[in-house]
């Protein structure tokens, strides 16, 4: 009973990272948001979630792992709210930052009570129901998402957490037991949540408004605060914050080091690290989250606007996901049980990036919605057999008075990438449609000056633009489908590289996890 409270707690926060994106059209026609503010809206809530989880491992081992859940569904619930009656960009983006504080205590506190609680053949079933819950929940998102947001509106996305926030915090207070460390260091570690947040942030800033304001040399002023960073400065805004989110990564890990040295605690022990199963699952936890994540940005712009599919229709073909996850989930412990649960880690990651490159190879503007789907259950699969077995095998050598702060850190890494993933999709997006509608463009001879405007506004309105030139100017109308088609496909072959990157990552997996069982 424990487990299932914990399991419909963490799928509120994960069904609510995947299901915005889906709708994320009809956000961007509601409330006009351009292609920065749709990155904002998907990973605000994931960078405030990584920059917190390591926070809120520790804290939930101090102050009681159950008492941080149900105050994360507190918070988590009122973001919900905040979000469904938001009627501006920042409204909503705010109304994100607060879910994502909510989803950091949730997240961990559940994960760590899991580590905690149960035992031998026990811990393992648990684990991967958790694995399946993460997987299959983020594919049931964008269904979700579709569903709701084209039957009933966007906003409902939201709404629809509020009621069963209430059956989990009951529930909570009835069947989940209160945990906590045995041992907890002096000393909350403030300088470390600081830098890891910086750090985070900045990064993922760096990665998102890149295209907007410049790689290097700036494009457009930057206004906040009421501070300019003007165009005509000698380097983007872009470079020092990046600059800084790298120098805050490394000045958290010195700071932990240091801290560990001298007895107190720490956010993240990097002796964690030294754990190989730890390590390398972590690398792959990082690399899924990109790839899904990618994927689930880029993937709802092509379909609403290139297929000219309704959300609903979106969420259905993206629902393929979650069968292939769901079916290869269920099977995934009967796997781990003949082979090993790492080896099963590294055939998921085969599929995933089987399923990503067919899916980039696979898409055009007349490609059938069905023909869509079919790449995405084979990513999918993929994803269900490595989310059902790397929780456990990542932790399964941890210390049980480490398994907050380690539940904390690989939940981090996870929304870290969720973070990275939609930005990096965003950008090479982004990137795409200014050479790609240009070139589309001058190809069916429109002047230059023409060109350059149609592929800004295009690249600006993350598609939505082209609802309009289907209706207005249909003879330019299918060389920018085209184009939008071929920077989706670049995106989609940029979250395949971070996915061979995780399948390298799951081989050394289960190299070390056979050395560790021979």
């Amino acid at each position: 009973m424990a487990l299932a409270v914990l399991a419909t707690g963490l799928s509120l926060v994960v069904v609510d990272g995947t299901a915005v994106g889906v709708a994320l059209p009809a956000i961007i026609a509601d409330l006009s948001l351009d292609i920065s503010d749709a990155q904002w809206t998907n990973s605000l809530y994931s960078v405030v979630f990584a920059a917190l989880l390591l926070g809120a491992g520790g804290l939930g081992d101090r102050w009681g792992r159950r008492r941080l859940f149900t105050a994360g569904v507190v918070v988590f619930a009122l973001g919900s709210l905040l979000a469904g009656l938001a009627e501006t960009t920042g409204g909503l983006i705010g109304a994100r930052l607060v879910q994502g504080i909510g989803g950091a205590a949730v997240l961990p506190a559940a994960l760590s009570t899991v580590n905690a609680v149960f035992r031998g053949r026990d811990r393992v079933i648990a684990f991967a129901i958790w694995g399946s819950v993460i997987s299959g929940m983020a594919a049931v998102g964008p269904l979700l998402g579709g569903w709701l947001a084209g039957r009933i509106g966007w906003r409902w996305i939201f709404l629809i957490n509020l009621p069963i926030a209430l059956v989990v915090l009951v529930s909570a207070r009835v069947v989940v037991p209160q945990t906590r460390a045995s041992k907890v260091e002096a000393g909350p570690d403030a300088a470390g949540l600081l830098l890891s947040a910086v750090g985070c942030g900045a990064v993922v800033f760096a990665v998102i408004e890149g295209a907007a304001l410049g790689w290097w040399r700036p494009v457009n002023d930057l206004t906040a605060f009421g501070l300019t960073w003007p165009r005509s400065a000698p380097v983007s805004i872009v470079v020092p914050v990046a600059a800084l989110g790298l120098l805050a990564l490394a000045g958290f890990v010195l700071w932990e080091r240091r801290r560990v040295r001298t007895g107190r605690s720490v956010l993240l022990d990097p002796g964690l690290f030294t754990v190989p199963t730890f390590r390398w699952g972590t690398v792959t936890v990082l690399a899924v989250a990109v790839g899904e994540f990618g994927l689930l940005f880029a993937l709802p712009l092509f379909l609403v606007n290139v297929l000219a599919l309704g959300t609903l229709a979106a969420g259905m073909v993206l629902a393929a996901m979650a069968v292939g996850a769901f079916v290869a989930g269920a099977g995934a412990r009967h796997l781990a049980a003949r082979s090993g649960p790492a080896k099963v880690v590294v055939v998921g990651l085969a599929l995933e990036v089987a399923g990503a490159v067919a899916l980039a190879a696979a898409l055009r503007p007349d490609l059938a919605p069905g023909l869509v789907a079919l790449p995405l259950v084979i990513y999918g699969a993929g994803l269900g057999l490595a989310s059902a077995q790397l929780t456990g095998t990542t932790l399964v050598d941890v210390p049980v008075d480490r398994s907050g702060q380690a539940a904390a850190a690989q939940s981090a890494v996870r929304q870290f990438g969720a973070a990275l993933g939609t930005a990096i999709a965003g950008a090479v997006l982004s990137l795409g449609l200014a050479g790609t509608v240009v070139s589309a463009l001058e190809a069916v001879h429109v002047p230059p000056p023409v060109a350059q405007q149609v592929a800004e506004a295009t690249r600006a309105s993350a598609g939505a633009l082209i609802g309009r030139l289907r209706e207005t100017d249909p003879t330019l109308a299918p060389a920018v489908v085209e184009a939008f088609g071929d920077a989706t496909r670049y995106a989609c072959l940029a979250t395949a590289v971070f996915l061979v990157l995780g399948l390298v990552g799951a081989v050394r997996l289960a190299i070390v996890d056979g050395r560790r069982t021979s």
